[in-house]
Order: C-alpha cells, then sequence, then structure tokens
C-alpha cells in the first residue's frame, strides 16, 4: 500500500499514556469524597475531558460548576503528563521513518491541547507533526469522522494513502467506516480487545521497534 500521509492518536499510540486515563476519574472523584462505580473507567472511555466533566457532575451529583471539575481534574492531569509520560518504546523509529520519506502527519487525539503541547513538547515529538487536532477543537468525538477529515484536509494527501494510527477500538471503527487505512497500536489497556483491533486494521503494530519497518 502506497502511504502518502499519517494521522496519529496520542494517548496509547505516541505516548505510554494510557494510565493515567484508566486512573483519572476514581482518583478524582475520591478527593471529593464519592466512591466511584466499578465501571466508571468505561463510563467515560469514549469521553472528551469536558464530557467527562458534565458526566461526572451529573451522575454523581457533584455540587460544583463544570469548571471547577474541569480545573480539579487538569490540576491532576498536568503534573502527571509532565512528569510521568514518555513516548512508547520506538516510535521515533517510525516517525524518523516517515519523515524521510517527506510524508507530512498530523496529530488526531481527545486530549486537550496545552496537555497535547506539554507532553509531545517535553518529549521531543511535536516537531514531526504539521498541526495538531483536538476532539474539543473540532466540536466532535472520534465517534464521528470529523477530526480525521479535518487532518486529511490539512495534509492535502489522498485518503485512500493516509493511514490513521490508533490503538482504540471505536477509533477505528470510525476511522475505517470513513474510508481511511488503519494503522492498529497494541496497548496494554485494550488487550481484550486485540483480536478484534487486528481483524479490522490493515496494517498492525505490537512494538515499534520491530514492526516500523511495516512503512
Amino acid at each position: 500500500m502506497k502511504i502518502s500521509g499519517a494521522i496519529f492518536d496520542m494517548d496509547g499510540t505516541l505516548i505510554d499514556s494510557m494510565f493515567i486515563w484508566r486512573d483519572l476519574g476514581r482518583r478524582y472523584l475520591i478527593s471529593c469524597g464519592i466512591t466511584p462505580n466499578e465501571n466508571q473507567q468505561e463510563e467515560i472511555e469514549k469521553l472528551t475531558l469536558m464530557e467527562a466533566v458534565e458526566y461526572f457532575r451529573t451522575k454523581y451529583g457533584l455540587i460544583k460548576t463544570s469548571e471547577e471539575i474541569y480545573t480539579g481534574m487538569d490540576s491532576l492531569l498536568w503534573p502527571m503528563y509532565r512528569d510521568e509520560v514518555f513516548p512508547k518504546e520506538g516510535i521515533f523509529l517510525l516517525l524518523d521513518r516517515l519523515k524521510e520519506r517527506g510524508i507530512p502527519m498530523a496529530v488526531a487525539t481527545a486530549t486537550d491541547r496545552h496537555l497535547v503541547d506539554l507532553v509531545l513538547g517535553k518529549n521531543g515529538l511535536l516537531e514531526y507533526f504539521s498541526e495538531v487536532f483536538t476532539t474539543g477543537a473540532v466540536g466532535a468525538g472520534k465517534e464521528d469522522p470529523l477530526i480525521f477529515e479535518k487532518a486529511l484536509e490539512c495534509l492535502g494527501t489522498p485518503k485512500s494513502e493516509t493511514v490513521v494510527f490508533e490503538d482504540t477500538l471505536y477509533a477505528i471503527k470510525t476511522a475505517k467506516r470513513a474510508g481511511f487505512p488503519v494503522a492498529g497500536v497494541y496497548d496494554d489497556a485494550h488487550k481484550t480487545l486485540q483480536d478484534e483491533i487486528k481483524a479490522l486494521s490493515d496494517f498492525y503494530i505490537t512494538d515499534y521497534r520491530k514492526d516500523y519497518t511495516l512503512f
């Protein structure tokens, strides 16, 4: 398959950060003196941070404004992204390979832009990408292909030759339905879904250190 462009998810794809999102809601609710539901992570998995804020406010009856909840959750995220999150092993091998071939790249993520700039900047990843798109900025989550379409428009490459790199099943399904080729990326956070992810993906990456040669 000819590759002319690449669109990368961030969490779980470029950086090893899914442990943050698995625990963020629980930690925030406990800080408010609330015991979270056992399936709390599944409840917010597909939500942006602002959507999660509204969900917590209504679901758990938090007597706080949306802004106060957002600030509280962000105050937990910022130091974790700053101090605890690093690139996935071998990702620079792939990014350098694509860069050397002159393939333009963009980021499409559900994470807020200030956190994207923080974590990609401090880890030397931001310079590889011509633009960063967030679901919050485009106004739709990854159940909708809008963020991928916006990134494609920026890259100016044919959709059939623009690979979406993703680790989450629902986002992979969205990209595939929209007509993008997909590279499914293994992450421990989704280990039980790997058979389905692999079946849907045009490329399947278990470890960038060996699989970067697929591209």
